[in-house]
């Protein structure tokens, strides 16, 4: 695994350190209240457990599975939702926690179908923002750890072919390995 990786992007105290202070933040942004901590899955399941930890006051959690359907060179924008929350949203303050911000068109659904349920707020919290991507209009990340570039990240629950994901670090995947 580690030899796939061209180099480490952040390490996993680097990491440690960014979701610490991002929980202490969202503690202090949601004082006083319980929001819903929704993970998108699979890539924010490392990062949301750890997160929720770093997390001082009461939330509760749910899942999300959604899937952009459309061939690999164009997506088609149509967002499926294949396992919904199973909490009720309604008059709730919700955080969506994914793994990477790119093109945010799942997000995008995503915060759009929580929104119609009835939620109080909806706010987006992020591992990774790509900033060199162009976004979905009028998404972007309420929180996020780190910035990247247009790289193939993995590591801490990104993936390439469900491979990579339990890497304790955010690393740059090898070209090699995915222009095969």
């Amino acid at each position: 695994m580690h030899n796939d990786v061209e180099r480490i992007l952040f390490s996993e105290e680097d990491i440690r350190k960014a979701v610490n202070e991002l929980g202490k933040r969202i503690a202090d942004d949601y004082k006083g209240k319980n929001p819903l901590i929704v993970g998108v899955l699979k890539g924010s399941f490392i990062f949301m457990s750890d997160l929720v930890r770093a997390i001082d006051l009461s939330c509760d959690l749910d899942f999300m599975v959604a899937k952009s359907y459309g061939n690999a060179a164009v997506s088609s924008g149509t967002v499926k939702i294949m396992k919904d929350v199973d909490a009720d949203v309604t008059g709730r303050d919700v955080i969506i926690v994914e793994d990477i911000l790119d093109t945010a068109r799942t997000l995008a659904s995503v915060k759009e179908h929580l929104s119609s349920k009835g939620a109080a707020s909806v706010k987006i919290c992020t591992l990774l923002d790509k900033v060199t991507a162009v976004k979905a209009a009028d998404v972007k990340a309420d929180y996020k750890c780190f910035d990247v570039g247009n790289e193939f990240v993995i590591g801490y629950g990104l993936d390439y072919a469900e491979k990579y994901r339990n890497l304790r670090y955010i690393g740059v995947l090898k070209r090699e390995i995915y222009e095969r």
